[in-house]
């Protein structure tokens, strides 16, 4: 299709010539929706950005953010994940103008898939506004705080023990500030995953690769290559990982871990310095291994209530808003909420605004809000128990459906 726009005898658009370098050819043709969808294929891979078409089949593979989440969106319009998930748009279009291959047709909708366009344009004007307000701005001192709670927990886990002893109390009483300050500083490498902290994407990696190695013990690498899909396409089968299973063991030198490694070595050295002095080696496993479950159980619950109820289907290609708010809900606002989920009770924000520094999701609540009522999409908030026990509900109702697949049948 294309050269230059122009059409043919028979009133269809012009095809394009050659395919240029990184599979672009130009960018001169103009497409319908319905030849963009057809390259939707894992070696055959184009999406719409604002109306342009891009061949990035070549690309995906040294895209920053992995192949697989920028490969969820492949024959489909990408603009509003593009806009949510880059914190500077302009400089990330260079990299697209190689791959860049014509525009749709000027008779084509902007959405595919019959999405309401009043409400895209309505949740792009939020936007907007949300980036005129500044609220997509970080306060620091909010995080250096809270990088300083979580060095003060684990420096008076250590203290409790070299100033009273090893007894069972303070033992659990240091599992417990340990637990904390692992529950706590998850939360904070999520914030610095999400380029929410540093006006500089390179100083959030950075900062993201300190906090979640020196600090938690994990892959950066790994965080970064599953949890993007989580959120370009939440509660979605074969897309989201967090609903599908995962494989313990990585084989292949196509994952780059080896960094990651060496900053997980400097972990579990640092806590065997720290704590072999107490309990030995077999104590220290044992304490880690107790501080991982406690944690583990906080993680899981805190991030389970705001989408194991939720709707979880195969791809429905809705727009932003809709398929995020169909997969997310939020926890009602307190102090303790707040600090107990790293603000993540506010899932809802955190899905439309994933590089909105936490701080400002309450700001921004009463907008979405009203947004969505605007346009009838259904805006959940529970309590925390509430939250909790609708986990319970789900895995009981998806226990009996296995039940009733695989032992009544």
């Amino acid at each position: 299709m294309g050269g230059g726009g122009q059409q043919t005898d028979s009133g269809e658009p012009a095809k394009g010539d050659g395919v240029g370098p990184g599979g672009g050819r130009g960018g001169s043709a103009v497409y319908t929706w319905e030849e963009v969808q057809r390259h939707s294929h894992r070696g055959d891979q184009w999406l719409v950005i604002d109306r342009k078409v891009y061949n990035i089949t070549q690309w995906a593979k040294r895209h920053p953010g992995g192949i697989r989440v920028i490969s969820h969106f492949a024959g489909e319009d990408a603009t509003e994940a593009f806009s949510a998930f880059h914190l500077d748009a302009n400089f990330v279009r260079k990299f697209l103008k190689p791959l860049l291959i014509g525009e749709l047709a000027p008779t084509e909708p902007s959405q595919d898939h019959g999405k309401n366009a009043a409400l895209v344009q309505d949740f792009q004007a939020l936007r907007d506004h949300v980036e005129r307000e500044g609220l997509l701005r970080a306060r620091l001192l909010f995080f250096s705080l809270y990088l300083g709670h979580i060095l003060l927990l684990e420096a008076l886990a250590l203290g409790l023990l070299w100033v009273w002893g090893t007894s069972w109390s303070l033992t659990l009483l240091c599992s417990l500030m340990l637990a904390t300050s692992q529950a706590q500083a998850g939360w904070l490498q999520h914030d610095y995953g999400h380029l929410s902290v540093c006006k500089k994407s390179s100083w959030n990696h950075k900062l993201h690769k300190f906090v979640i190695g020196h600090l938690k013990g994990a892959s950066a690498n790994w965080w970064n290559h599953r949890h993007f899909q989580h959120h370009a396409k939440p509660n979605v089968f074969r897309k989201d990982p967090d609903i599908n299973s995962l494989h313990v063991f990585v084989l292949g030198d196509t994952q780059p871990v080896e960094v990651d490694i060496n900053i997980l070595y400097f972990f579990y050295l640092r806590f065997f310095c720290c704590y072999y002095p107490f309990f030995g080696f077999f104590g220290s496993v044992a304490l880690i291994s107790f501080v991982r479950f406690l944690e583990s159980h906080w993680f899981v619950w805190v991030t389970q209530m705001n989408h194991l109820p939720m709707e979880m289907d195969h791809e429905r290609h809705q727009d932003w808003l809709t398929m995020q708010l169909s997969a997310t809900c939020n926890i009602e606002q307190s102090t303790f909420n707040d600090w107990f989920s790293g603000h993540l009770n506010f899932q809802i924000e955190h899905h439309l605004f994933p590089t909105m520094p936490r701080h400002n999701y309450h700001l921004v609540a009463p907008l979405v809000r009203a947004l969505c009522e605007k346009h009838g999409v259904p805006y959940q908030v529970k309590t925390l128990k509430k939250g909790m026990t609708d986990v319970v509900r789900s895995l009981k109702k998806s226990g009996d459906l296995w039940l009733d697949a695989y032992l009544h049948k």
